[in-house]
C-alpha cells in the first residue's frame, strides 16, 4: 500500500513516456534514488499543478509523493519548486557544470537507499553553484569530484606534507616514492587537490588558483580514479562542454 511522504528531491533525469507523460528520475532526501510516472505533464495545462519546466534536470523540489516499496515507479502526488535559482538555468557555464555533477551521480548511484546526508551535500553545491563567481564556478567540478567519491566509500586521504607529496591513484592517497605504475599526480599539481581536499566550504574555492589546462589534468586524474572503483564508469559526455566552457 502507498503512504504519502513530504520529501525533496534533485531531478537527475527525465524519459518521455507515450504521448504526454514523463518518467522522472529523482534523487530524494528520503528515499534516495526513485523513479516517478508523471502523466500529462506535456501538455499545455499543469498535471496535478505539475509543469514540464518543475522537472528540469538538476532543479529541486519540494514533493508530495506516493511511496510503495514494492513498485519500482512512485507517484508524485504534487510538487514545487524547493529554490528559485538565479542563473543555474540561465548562465550557459553554470548549467553545464551542473549537468557534469548530475551526470557523475548518476554513475555513481547504483540503489534507491536512502542517503540523506549525500542529499545535503549536492544541494549545497548546487546553492553554491546558482550563486558562485567565476572562479568558485571553474574550481567546482574538481571540488564534487573530490568529495562526491567519500559517500561511495573510495575518498582520497588527505595525507599531504612535503615528504608524502606524490598522489598515488591507485592507493587513494599522497606517497613520498614514486610507485611502479604511472597513475600518478605529481608536485606542484599534486597540492592543488590536496587545497579542494581540505576546502570545507564553496566561498574558500576563491582562494584555489588554478589555470585551464591544470583543471582539465587534474579532472582527467580523478575522473581516472573513479574509473577504478565504479564498475563500467566509461566516458563522461558533459566532460567536453565544460572544457570548452572554462575559459578562466
Amino acid at each position: 500500500m502507498a503512504v504519502i511522504h513530504t520529501t525533496k528531491g534533485i531531478v537527475i533525469r527525465t524519459v518521455k513516456y507515450g504521448e504526454t507523460s514523463l518518467v522522472v528520475s529523482a534523487f530524494t532526501e528520503l528515499f534516495g534514488l526513485q523513479q516517478y510516472m508523471v502523466n500529462g505533464v506535456r501538455t499545455s495545462k499543469k498535471s496535478n499543478g505539475i509543469s514540464a519546466a518543475q522537472l528540469q534536470v538538476g532543479n529541486i523540489l519540494e514533493m508530495v509523493v506516493y511511496q510503495n516499496d514494492r513498485n519500482t515507479l512512485q507517484r508524485i502526488k504534487e510538487c514545487k519548486q524547493a529554490i528559485h535559482f538565479n542563473e543555474l538555468f540561465s548562465d550557459v557555464t553554470k548549467n553545464a557544470v551542473m549537468l557534469f555533477m548530475i551526470e557523475l551521480l548518476q554513475k555513481c548511484l547504483k540503489e534507491p537507499d536512502p542517503h540523506p546526508e549525500l542529499f545535503y551535500f549536492i544541494e549545497d553545491v548546487i546553492k553554491g553553484l546558482d550563486n558562485g563567481t567565476v572562479q568558485q564556478t571553474a574550481n567546482i567540478p574538481l571540488f564534487f569530484v573530490l568529495h562526491l567519491s567519500h559517500f561511495f566509500g573510495f575518498r582520497m586521504m588527505d595525507n599531504f606534507s612535503d615528504t608524502d607529496n606524490i598522489l598515488d591513484l591507485h592507493e587513494g592517497q599522497f606517497v613520498a616514492e614514486m610507485p611502479i605504475h604511472q597513475m600518478v599526480v605529481v608536485p606542484p599539481q599534486s597540492e592543488c587537490i590536496s587545497q579542494l581536499l581540505r576546502v570545507m566550504q564553496l566561498e574558500e574555492l576563491e582562494q584555489v588558483k588554478m589555470n585551464r589546462q591544470l583543471r582539465n589534468d587534474l579532472l582527467d586524474a580523478c575522473l581516472q580514479f573513479y574509473g577504478m572503483h565504479i564498475n563500467a564508469f566509461g566516458n563522461m559526455k558533459s566532460l567536453p562542454v565544460i572544457r570548452v566552457l572554462m575559459e578562466q
